[in-house]
């Protein structure tokens, strides 16, 4: 049985709570102020905190603080408002393990409070040879934010599961992904990371001159080769060759990919040595490879040479939960490029972000984000600055199930009462209610 601390001011929401987490086999303590909560840390060893956002002498960013400096394994989790939701996600870089929005449901609880406990384990599993990752840290050496979504999750195991060995990958995705930020996520995390990465946009590189792109030439093998040019193959020796947009390779230039990739030696233009290179190859692409490959128009053994391992990169609709990590590591590029200090976003703003299509993906949030930021005169970014289609779209209310105080009231009130032997005016104070507010409920619920 797990011990749970809930930090929360509102007694009803916090009782409710307790008894449902109880009921899951989770031993809870309750709190209801900051120094509540830093008397009972300090006396108690907790596997897990949760805590509301506003406290009546403090907030959780305190408490979260305060914790860490005792104990930096004990996860905490933030219980927020929709409109603290970029609080949040910037209390997540300070150390806290997750947020969760009211009102939640049940389903969403239980599975935070399980992610929390096994990460808790984990770091404190002493055969696990691997250091932990914290979970604030939000951007990896690439500029790569770590979401919370599952397709997130799906795609950093895979990232992590490929980067040690030498195989070649095969990204795909939508348009404006983030196919290449994959792609130099794999790369560092490689043996290969401190060599060089080079990419390059296959769709840019006009056919009659790509055999010299790739594998360079020698001075005067051809019209305009007045200089000696190294290729991007030899470039990449002991590194990473990224090629995005592979689909868009002539069935010429597939060939000499192909026998490049096989003999692991390129020829220069125009030059009568062959130079060996040792190359991590990984490719992208927002088409389909296999149906070229059906339709004759990709190489069937180019296509398998690239794809020993696939990854899918989801797109923002897939990751939806990890939008407004997105949008504030945007933010703070922009801040940094504009050398502007926008604090956020206003709560009509994140609303609209959330209910956004979102066709062009991470590229168009990232445009969106910078042009607003651009905008902006005051410290918070306002519907006005953003592109029409996103202003002009009506918002769209999404209603979770509920996990609030109203879920099993009356079983609630009934408790209450008894603990205070039915002095209304006491139950009243401790459900935070007014003595008429609890008289309209005995009524409702015929309690009288």
């Amino acid at each position: 049985m797990s011990a749970i601390l809930l930090v929360e001011d509102d007694v009803s929401f916090s009782e409710m709570l307790r008894r449902f987490l109880e009921r899951h086999q989770h031993e809870v303590t309750l709190a209801y102020t900051l120094e509540d909560a830093k008397t009972k840390v300090k006396n108690s060893t907790f596997d897990l905190v949760f805590t509301d956002l506003r406290l009546p002498d403090g907030d959780g960013i305190a408490l979260l603080n305060h914790i860490k400096t005792k104990d930096a394994s004990v996860p905490v989790v933030l219980m927020t408002g929709y409109a603290e939701v970029s609080t949040a996600v910037k209390a997540m870089k300070d150390g806290a393990f997750d947020y969760i929005s009211k009102p939640f449901n049940p389903e969403e609880v239980l599975q935070v409070v399980k992610n929390a406990l096994n990460e808790k384990h984990q770091t404190k599993t002493p055969q696990d040879p691997t250091p932990s990752t914290p979970k604030n840290q939000s951007k990896a050496e690439a500029g790569f934010v770590t979401g919370i979504s599952a397709a997130s999750k799906v795609l950093y195991d895979h990232i992590n599961l490929v980067a040690p060995t030498n195989m070649s990958v095969l990204i795909s995705g939508e348009s404006g992904t983030g196919k290449e930020v994959v792609a130099k996520a794999i790369h560092l995390k490689s043996s290969r990371k401190n060599k060089p990465f080079i990419a390059v946009d296959c769709g840019a590189i006009p056919k009659e001159i790509a055999a010299s792109e790739f594998f360079g030439h020698k001075k005067g093998s051809f019209t305009g080769a007045i200089n000696d040019k190294i290729g991007h193959f030899e470039a990449a020796n002991g590194g990473t060759l990224f090629l995005d947009e592979v689909g868009n390779l002539t069935y010429e230039n597939q060939i000499q990919l192909l026998r490049a990739l096989q003999e692991r030696r390129v020829k220069p233009i125009g030059s009568n040595d062959e130079i060996e290179v040792d190359i991590r190859l990984l490719t992208a692409t927002n088409e389909d490879l296999l149906k070229a490959v059906e339709q004759g128009d990709f190489r069937e053994d180019l296509y398998h040479r690239l794809n020993e391992f696939f990854i899918k990169v989801p797109n923002l609709q897939e990751r939806r939960d990890d939008l407004i990590l997105y949008a504030d590591f945007f933010l703070e590029n922009a801040n940094q490029q504009l050398n502007k200090s926008i604090i956020g976003f206003s709560p009509e703003v994140l609303k609209i972000f959330q209910t956004y299509s979102w066709p062009g993906n991470l590229r168009e949030l990232s445009n969106v984000i910078k042009r607003a930021t651009l905008l902006t005169t005051g410290h918070v970014i306002q519907k006005e600055v953003l592109p029409h289609e996103l202003s002009a779209a009506p918002i769209k209310e999404v209603t979770p199930p509920s996990f609030s105080a109203k879920t099993n009231e009356k079983e609630l009130i009934l408790k209450v009462l008894q603990e205070a032997n039915n002095n209304k005016t006491q139950a009243a104070k401790l459900l935070n209610f007014s003595r008429k507010t609890l008289y309209n409920k005995l009524k409702e619920y015929d309690l009288e």
